[in-house]
């Protein structure tokens, strides 16, 4: 919860959006959670403020969702069930004007496109359902720029290095020409697939923009940071902490890029860091370290804040912190199935490297494998396990499970012939050994 308000009141201070209604009503349900239902109020009164300027023309359409939360607020409140009723007569009158088979709701594209905002912010495990609200929307009117909005950021969001996710934002950028934040995401998707020059220009055109300075700056960092530019990506972060000191995305974003440094520095020395290298090594492990920290503290449900966490204490031999990170994210089972490959495919990882157990290592490999889920870390999982095969039959040709692994690894990769190959192999192995245990005197 107090991640969801910072990350609420962030995006009403410095995004700047013609589409922030929603937002207001989500921090009017979160004071209401907390029991402040005076202030939930006050939240609602910005919302209906924001539709008479914005939406004028559509006030009546576009306040069926705040009316129906003043009309909960009120009711919570103890106040006379007469003022609650106002604000359900509302709905209801308006309802009626539209034209809706339904007392008090109302089927349209701006209701499916408010819906989708509200699961948007909310956490991942909503993201499809948001992403099925904004299709629906645009299936209506495909040229709002509104609709495209939502559905960009929230393809952009589910779909990691996937390109199907370019038409989207693209289309969104030529719908939204002044949205900065837009354009940075568009930028940082150009980079995924292999098209960093263009992105670059979006994001230097994003930069000269005062608008939504502090989320540019944030993306901008993110794309410096992954372009190897880390001083540049550094001064962005430190400028968009002054915003907002307390961003869990901002301090995991600065750990990446003291850990990207710190790779940097071992990489030059060849690895055997001294001296004033090995000094800075460790400065940069601790600055990781802090940030890391911070930004799971800020948002206990970060899993890959967590594991990079996990990962900088592993680099400084502290395996009891790194153990009991893992535990821990093995123990909360993450609803996305790529964040569950991601701690396997660390921890089997940290296994084979720091722990030096091939055993827990394969169990750990074989987990992320077996989630079907196409993704990097699961192509990643696929050839460390393919490696550990092969370094089991390198000490054996005879290895009973290096071969069953190895055909695995054949099978995962879609390759059947030689996994089938691999298979066979193993259980001739597997029955010459039967037939020698059945003849032992």
């Amino acid at each position: 919860m107090p991640d969801l308000e910072n990350r609420v009141l962030e995006e009403i201070e410095f995004l700047d959006t013609k589409y922030n209604v929603g937002i207001h009503n989500l921090l009017a349900y979160v004071k209401h959670l907390k029991g402040q239902n005076e202030k939930s109020l006050e939240s609602l009164k910005e919302a209906e403020d924001l539709i008479q300027r914005d939406h004028a023309n559509q006030s009546d359409m576009r306040s069926l969702v705040t009316w129906g939360n003043y009309a909960w607020v009120c009711y919570h409140l103890g106040r006379q069930f007469a003022e609650a009723q106002t604000y359900l007569d509302k709905v209801e009158s308006t309802c009626e004007k539209l034209a809706s088979p339904f007392r008090y709701r109302m089927e349209c594209p701006e209701m499916d496109c408010e819906e989708g905002w509200a699961l948007l912010k909310c956490g991942k495990k909503n993201y499809e359902r948001a992403k099925a609200c904004f299709e629906k929307a645009l299936e209506a009117d495909p040229e709002n720029a509104e609709f495209s909005t939502g559905y960009a950021i929230i393809t952009y969001r589910l779909d990691g290095f996937n390109t199907s996710t370019l038409h989207p934002l693209r289309q969104a950028v030529r719908l939204n020409p002044e949205d900065a934040y837009i354009k940075v995401l568009f930028a940082l998707k150009l980079q995924d697939v292999g098209q960093e020059a263009e992105g670059e220009k979006y994001i230097e055109e994003a930069l000269t923009n005062i608008s939504s300075q502090t989320y540019v700056f944030r993306y901008a960092a993110k794309f410096y940071r992954r372009k190897g530019s880390l001083d540049k990506a550094l001064q962005l972060l430190k400028t968009a902490l002054q915003a907002t000191p307390t961003s869990a995305f901002l301090h995991h974003q600065m750990g990446l890029c003291y850990r990207n440094q710190m790779i940097q520095i071992k990489k030059a020395a060849k690895w055997q860091p001294r001296g004033q290298d090995r000094e800075n090594v460790d400065r940069m492990i601790r600055l990781a370290i802090f940030h890391f920290e911070f930004a799971v503290e800020q948002k206990p449900s970060f899993d890959i804040a967590y594991i990079h966490l996990a990962s900088m204490y592993s680099e400084v031999g502290n395996h009891r912190k790194a153990e009991d990170i893992y535990q821990k994210l093995l123990c909360t089972k993450p609803v996305e199935e790529e964040t569950l490959q991601k701690i396997h495919f660390h921890y089997g990882q940290f296994q084979e490297f720091q722990k030096k157990s091939e055993v827990d290592a394969i169990k750990h490999y074989l987990k992320a494998i077996k989630i079907e889920k196409a993704s990097y870390i699961r192509d990643k999982s696929i050839n460390s396990l393919e490696k550990l095969a092969l370094r089991k039959l390198g000490r054996n040709a005879s290895d009973l499970e290096g071969l069953s692994l190895l055909a695995f690894v054949y099978k995962s990769k879609g390759k059947m012939n030689e996994a089938l190959e691999f298979y066979e192999q193993a259980l001739r192995l597997s029955a010459d050994f039967q037939d020698s245990v059945g003849h032992d005197p």
